[in-house]
């Protein structure tokens, strides 16, 4: 069943609206998974990834253990760079491999207060969906039934 009728489930609509997004559209597109340790720690499932995040590639070619800060997120190309995920070409050179970012685990996140107010608010969000608040009584909801 259809939940939002003013969104179209059009498979060329999804698909346009898709490549052609805006820059801050595509930041949230090119999320990625947290380790199973940050989303124990913060009650977040996923970011959107950034520059100096810590990530560890999940799945394809260069799936393993190593751990690889990221180096440059290409939003036009929903791609990110990875420190040592390179390869050579054929005249010697070699360059980075771009990995689209649900293909990748956050395992060390890059904070700052923005990101901190962002965890912060989806995790409260989370606990309130999951009712662990329930019952709980605080000085700002108990300020804002007398008002």
């Amino acid at each position: 069943m259809k939940l939002n009728k003013h969104v179209s489930s059009d498979r060329s609509k999804s698909r346009k609206r898709h490549f052609s997004a805006p820059s801050h559209v595509r930041r949230r597109l090119m999320s990625a998974p947290l380790s199973k340790e940050l989303r124990q720690k913060y009650g977040v499932r996923s970011m959107p990834i950034r520059k100096d995040d810590e990530v560890q590639v999940v799945r394809g070619h260069f799936k393993g253990q190593q751990v690889g800060k990221v180096v440059q997120c290409y939003r036009s190309k929903f791609r990110i760079y990875i420190e040592r995920i390179q390869r050579e070409k054929a005249n010697g050179a070699t360059v980075n491999v771009g990995i689209h970012p649900s293909k990748v685990a956050i395992v060390k996140l890059k904070m700052d207060k923005d990101r901190k107010a962002i965890i912060d608010r989806r995790a409260k969000g989370r606990a309130e969906a999951l009712g662990k608040d329930k019952g709980k009584y605080t000085e700002e909801s108990a300020a804002m039934e007398t008002s």
